[in-house]
């Protein structure tokens, strides 16, 4: 076999290859023994039928055909090797020359990873938040943690704001009353804003059998985005009562003994929360500072599907798990298609930057990904998934996922280099020092992750 390399640009190749005859041999080989199972001829056994008869009965052509389709795969990975390019993708092939026997000659057009360099990034420099917990912020959390405990009781009076109603609901479009448009004993905290716009004015100053109507838009059902008149009915009005701020509410909500106790634990974990922000939020500008610094070509044909990939997720996932299209989203959003598509090219091309970047940071400082690290992100990501760590480490074995994962740990472990080596400091002035941040690698990775959202760059040979 015999091929050579042409560049077309920074990001794209075309191999030319040709292959002698002979080495198809297995492949038509492989060829008629495949078609002798598939078809019959009267006079000989399945699977008995002789090359010669089934030239004559079929065509050599489909044949050759069948023949090509199976070598192709592997002239084009020795091409590739013999090349050594990194090529991302599915090539564009055509073939250009078939003699039977005498010759195969094809080419392949495929994005490859650009060559990138990396240049000096010690001198990187980000402002992050100072991590402040105030007073303000610890009663706050604590009332939190107070409303959990609260209690509620029946009461004879007329409702008001933060009291447990329970209601029934008759919707009415055009005078007929929707299918999906009753429902009764549902418990609603006024001035909550759980339910529809307008309920906590028409259920306030009732008493329990009292009842209003109201006009209100639908936010979801058979009627979206219709006016409704609504009728409520309150069949029970209860007061919430909360707990005293004292010791014996410390003792009953938490494991600790007094109120003080209590507090200074909240005050640790807003600590350790906001020192976790930024933590995230270091790696995040220090990594878009990094992008800054690096030029990188775009593969079109990458680009293009990442794009695509991105809208398709976007439409089929997460709005169809919403109730929502598109135009809908949009409509919300306050966007038109042409700036959200913008917008999603843009977070594309940083998706893939991010990837091509980090990962010839890999390279370069030769990161490896060991087994605990790889098993600490298989956890995290179970986590994440709603699954069992067995779970998801089987599907994602089953799926042939373990080296994209390992990419996000080894590109995780880049970007904690890069960290390490810039210049952090706070609000108020002061250097901020991640090296102790023992998840550091794990931060940094879903840091990386929320960057490149869906893009996984494959190396396809």
């Amino acid at each position: 076999m015999k091929s050579a390399v042409e560049t077309l640009n920074p990001t794209r190749v075309r191999l030319t290859v040709e292959v002698p005859f002979e080495e198809l041999k297995d492949s038509l080989d492989a060829a008629y023994k495949k078609i002798n199972q598939q078809v019959t001829v009267k006079g000989f056994r399945k699977g008995k039928i002789p090359a010669r008869v089934i030239d004559q009965r079929f065509g050599r052509g489909a044949v050759l055909e069948e023949a090509v389709n199976d070598a192709l795969p592997k002239f084009y990975t020795e091409a590739v090797n013999e090349a050594e390019v990194n090529p991302l993708g599915q090539p564009e092939v055509d073939i250009t020359e078939l003699k039977d026997g005498e010759l195969l000659a094809f080419t392949a057009e495929v994005d490859i990873r650009p060559t990138i360099e990396i240049p000096d990034y010690s001198g990187i420099e980000v402002t992050v938040d100072a991590v402040e917990v105030t007073d303000e912020d610890v009663e706050k959390s604590v009332e939190q943690l107070r409303e959990r405990f609260a209690s509620t009781s029946p009461v004879e009076r007329a409702a008001q704001d933060g009291d447990v109603v329970t209601i029934d609901l008759e919707a009415k479009v055009d005078g007929e009353v929707l299918p999906d448009g009753v429902a009764s004993d549902v418990s609603y905290t006024i001035g909550s804003g759980e339910l529809l716009d307008g309920i906590d004015e028409a259920v306030k100053g009732l008493e329990a059998g009292g009842e209003a109507t109201f006009t209100s838009q639908l936010k979801g059902g058979s009627a979206e985005g219709k006016d409704a008149e609504v009728t409520v009915k309150v069949t029970t009005v209860a007061a919430r009562e909360l707990p005293e701020l004292d010791d014996e509410f410390a003792q009953l909500a938490s494991e600790f003994d007094t109120l003080d106790e209590l507090k200074a634990d909240s005050r640790k974990r807003l600590e350790n929360m906001k020192q976790f922000d930024q933590a995230t939020q270091a790696q995040e500008r220090v990594l878009d500072e990094l992008l800054k610094l690096v030029e990188v070509p775009m593969p079109e044909k990458l680009l293009e599907d990442e794009i695509n990939t991105r809208k398709h997720n976007l439409e089929h996932h997460q709005l169809g798990q919403m109730g929502l299209d598109l135009a809908k989203y949009l409509e919300i959003q306050g966007k038109t298609e042409e700036e959200f598509l913008a917008e999603t090219k843009e977070q594309a091309e940083k998706g893939i930057k991010t990837q091509f970047i980090l990962d010839e940071l890999v390279n370069k400082e030769k990161l490896d990904v060991s087994r605990e690290e790889l098993t600490e992100h298989l956890f995290r990501r179970a986590a994440s998934s709603g699954m069992s760590p067995d779970q998801f480490a089987q599907a994602v074995a089953q799926q042939g996922q373990v080296p994209m994962l390992v990419g996000e740990v080894a590109r995780g472990k880049a970007l904690a280099v890069v960290v390490e080596a810039a210049k952090v400091v706070d609000t108020n002035g002061e250097v901020v020092d991640l090296s102790d941040d023992e998840d550091e690698v794990e931060t940094a990775a879903e840091a990386v992750e929320a960057v490149t959202g869906e893009a996984e760059v494959s190396e396809d040979k």
